[in-house]
């Protein structure tokens, strides 16, 4: 038979088993059940619900919708979420932190301010960076004002054929196949994705710019007399 081993003194003893002037390892800390949790303290301070949903916009690379931030962060409800969501948007805008939470395509990120992309951008020079020709942008620009569109509606307004276009497009993640159009040969209909709303920075497609915003200045518009 094997003899027992011996059990590791810290495996007997408990956290509040250390001296009181001696702060516990790490590893207690970090396993410390719900009933030590600290207080948080100070104006900006996070407590455990709104540094686990910190923490989970953190970890997400897209934008989290409510329900799913709720259930992650292991809240009541897609109110309460929103509530903490706004209560975090507030400290960072107290602390003047170089991160901002936006909502975009029906969902919560973290991001970082836009001012700080110019430095930003020299850490991610892969040639992944999304870029579009004009040709691209004008059909993509018309899928979005006009979807569900065929097709022949596209390149009836283009005036040029855009079957490869739209290729790009989908492969880009930016447009998608929504659905088929009842005339004869039910031809595919086009429509934008969750992307482009992301790409963009755009809650809905309700945030899309009016055509009254689209056309350029009249004439002599905002010059001075």
């Amino acid at each position: 038979m094997y003899a027992k081993t011996a059990s590791h003194p810290l495996a007997t003893k408990g956290r509040n088993h250390f001296p009181p002037e001696r702060r516990p390892p790490l590893i207690y800390r970090l396993l410390a059940d719900e009933e030590g949790e600290p207080v948080a303290q100070g104006e900006l301070a996070r407590d455990r619900k709104l540094a686990l949903v910190e923490a989970a916009l953190f970890a997400a690379d897209e934008p989290l919708p409510l329900r799913r931030l709720a259930a992650v962060a292991g809240l009541a409800d897609a109110s309460e979420a929103r509530r903490l969501v706004r209560k975090l948007q507030s400290f960072y805008n107290k602390d003047g932190t170089a991160f901002q939470v936006e909502e975009l395509a029906g969902g919560f990120q973290l991001l970082t301010r836009p001012e700080y992309h110019p430095w930003l951008v020299r850490l991610r020079r892969t040639g992944n960076e999304l870029r579009l020709s004009p040709a691209a942008r004008e059909a993509l620009a018309i899928v979005a004002y006009r979807q569900p569109i065929m097709r022949a509606a596209i390149e009836a307004i283009r005036g040029v054929q855009c079957g490869e276009l739209l290729r790009l497009l989908m492969e880009k993640g930016l447009v998608r196949i929504a659905g088929r159009h009842d005339s004869l040969g039910r031809p595919v209909l086009y429509g934008t994705t969750k992307k482009f709303l992301q790409v963009f920075g755009l809650k809905s497609l309700r945030d899309l710019p009016q055509a009254e915003q689209l056309r350029p200045p009249a004439d002599g518009a905002g010059k001075s007399t």
